[in-house]
């Protein structure tokens, strides 16, 4: 499924946070979304989701506008695994994962098998079916993290966003729910702080300052220029001695 944003701005108490941001990303696309601490990356993603509402411009599913949409056909389409999310509740790993299906339960659709196996795969592909009894305060901040990402998988969503998703997992973890996104058959939008991980998107996009200043193929858009303008740092490229790939390295360029 299409998303796209239309001249999106956003601001708080007056503070422009986000201006004049357009985007398009294709259905099944994985787009990757960087940028330096502050640009806007967490803010445009709630843009997106819609938990924020932006003081102008649009955000569209397809061709429908979002804020034509209620709150649970958003949720049936659009899943958000936010950086920090929290609860106090004595809750069970398998509990938060099966969450996810809270937006298509009703009284005529009550929980059913399906959606015990739904939880269980989402369980399954984050490495975590050997904690489903687990109680959320015992866990690791990557073991919370890798439940978060569990849940939105449960949600079964067209578009799935994802904010800096690898925080406090180890490499092990890092590389496979990578692999994982990338695997999804969805559209994907994800925020990441490692440049060489955001060079295996199909498309990427730079945020500074609260805009949207380039976007497309990874290596039309991280550019030595670019990575010294906007990120301050010189950049040395190798070939993987692997598979070939290339891999960035860095050092300051202040």
């Amino acid at each position: 499924m299409r998303l796209s944003a239309e001249q999106l701005a956003w601001s708080v108490h007056g503070t422009p946070l986000l201006s004049d941001v357009n985007l398009t990303v294709e259905p099944g696309q994985t787009f990757g979304l960087v940028g330096p601490n502050g640009s806007g990356k967490t803010s445009l993603l709630r843009l997106l989701a819609g938990l924020n509402k932006p003081k102008s411009g649009q955000v569209l599913i397809g061709s429908q506008p979002l804020h034509n949409l209620k709150q649970r056909a958003i949720a049936q389409s659009i899943a958000l695994v936010e950086q920090q999310a929290d609860t106090t509740d004595r809750i069970s790993v398998r509990d938060v994962v099966a969450l996810g299906r809270t937006p298509f339960l009703t009284a005529l659709r009550p929980w059913s098998t399906e959606d015990d196996a739904i939880v269980v795969q989402a369980l399954v592909d984050v490495d975590m079916v050997h904690m489903a009894d687990r109680l959320w305060h015992t866990l690791s901040g990557g073991e919370r993290q890798r439940v978060h990402i569990a849940r939105a998988l449960a949600q079964k969503p067209k578009i799935l966003l994802l904010d800096e998703p690898t925080n406090h997992l180890d490499i092990r973890h890092q590389l496979s729910i990578l692999e994982l996104v990338r695997q999804l058959p969805i559209t994907v939008i994800i925020s990441l702080h490692d440049l060489n991980q955001a060079m295996e998107c199909d498309r990427i996009g730079v945020m500074d300052g609260g805009r949207l200043i380039d976007s497309g193929h990874p290596n039309e858009v991280l550019t030595t220029s670019r990575l010294q303008q906007t990120f301050g740092v010189y950049t040395h490229v190798i070939d993987d001695p692997v598979d070939g790939k290339q891999i960035m390295r860095f050092r300051s360029a202040v």
